[in-house]
């Protein structure tokens, strides 16, 4: 398997589909692909799929990350922001590498914890997943019950928060209620390929401190 794994490329914006791969193979897998890299895996029931995300698909992803944490910045809320750690449950047999995840709410229970494991700790409050092409997995994060996944496309933010199990579609988002996020994080990631990162951030942390002072 390691000697097929070195030979495989996959270019940017494509996937690498294999099956019937046992969680042992898995671990030895993430294990020998390392931690700084820009595929993304994910596995579910033996099928694990390997992406490389497009250049477009990271500005896009780094944007929306800071935006996330300017906002929560400005609410003064602690979180944890572990970006694409792996996410997995062997008793599942799944595993997912967010495009970026935050605890908000269950900060502390993992605070200063180098390994996550899902068997004992609780999962991330916030996924994002950014321009999603073939890759999209809302059921391997059903699965591992994150609470919130944010699903960004072709300039639209779609909001997933769980319900009885399930993923529904939300206009507001659980860790961030009272915030037409749906509508905001759209316009200022638009708005940051005008003006700039800092400049964009700038003035979102300005709307923010606005809307608060209502």
């Amino acid at each position: 398997m390691l000697l097929e794994l070195k030979r495989i490329y996959v270019p940017p914006g494509q996937r690498v589909l294999l099956q019937d791969v046992t969680w042992q193979e898995l671990e030895t897998i993430i294990e020998e692909l390392g931690e700084h890299r820009a595929a993304r895996i994910a596995y579910d029931q033996g099928i694990l799929e390997i992406m490389a995300p497009l250049p477009e698909h990271e500005d896009n992803k780094e944007i929306i990350s800071d935006l996330v944490k300017a906002l929560l910045e400005e609410l003064d809320i602690e979180f944890r922001c572990l970006g694409s750690t792996t996410f997995k449950n062997e008793f599942m047999a799944q595993g997912i590498e967010p495009d970026q995840c935050f605890y908000i709410k269950n900060e502390a229970a993992i605070r200063g914890k180098k390994r996550i494991d899902l068997t004992v700790d609780p999962p991330p409050d916030l996924a994002l997943e950014i321009d999603i092409t073939s890759r999209t997995h809302p059921d391997i994060y059903q699965a591992l019950k994150v609470p919130e996944l944010w699903r960004f496309e072709k300039g639209t933010l779609k909001i997933n928060v769980l319900q009885d199990g399930n993923y529904v579609e939300s206009k507001s988002s659980l860790s961030f209620p009272d915030l037409p996020l749906i509508e905001l994080i759209p316009q200022y990631l638009e708005q940051s390929k005008i003006l700039g990162r800092n400049a964009t951030l700038k003035a979102f942390r300005s709307w923010i401190r606005e809307y608060l002072s209502k």
